[in-house]
């Protein structure tokens, strides 16, 4: 039952962003207003880690076996990407690679910034 309810609560801000998908008049997913609401709602305190943790460790145990409805669209869209395989699997390298490295040096930046912070205070 508390999955249920955690699972319900994930739900209803996923619906929030829909809401303002249609509300605002920017080209930005649902999804993005949704995430962007669970962060802010987890920031101000508004919503407690511990009222979707146990859902949301699921959802995240499970997302691989969200794409594969995706791989087996592009396998039935193969005919329309042959011509154009060649850059798209370039594209998707590259960008694959800035966004490791992007990732990595955020937060190798962020670390530092935690560790000088706790060196202050124990100064």
């Amino acid at each position: 039952m508390k999955i249920l309810r955690q699972f319900s609560v994930i739900l209803f801000i996923s619906f929030l962003g829909e809401g303002l998908r249609m509300i605002i008049p920017l080209p930005v997913p649902a999804s993005v207003y949704g995430l962007i609401l669970m962060l802010f709602s987890l920031c101000t305190g508004i919503l407690k880690l511990e009222q979707v943790k146990d859902a949301a460790d699921f959802l995240i145990e499970i997302m691989p076996v969200m794409f594969i409805p995706a791989a087996a669209g592009l396998l039935d869209s193969w005919p329309a990407l042959q011509p154009i395989w060649g850059p798209v699997l370039l594209i998707t390298v590259l960008t694959t690679i800035i966004v490791m490295a992007v990732t990595g040096l955020v937060t190798q930046h962020i670390i530092r910034k935690e560790q000088t912070k706790n060196e202050r205070i124990s100064d």
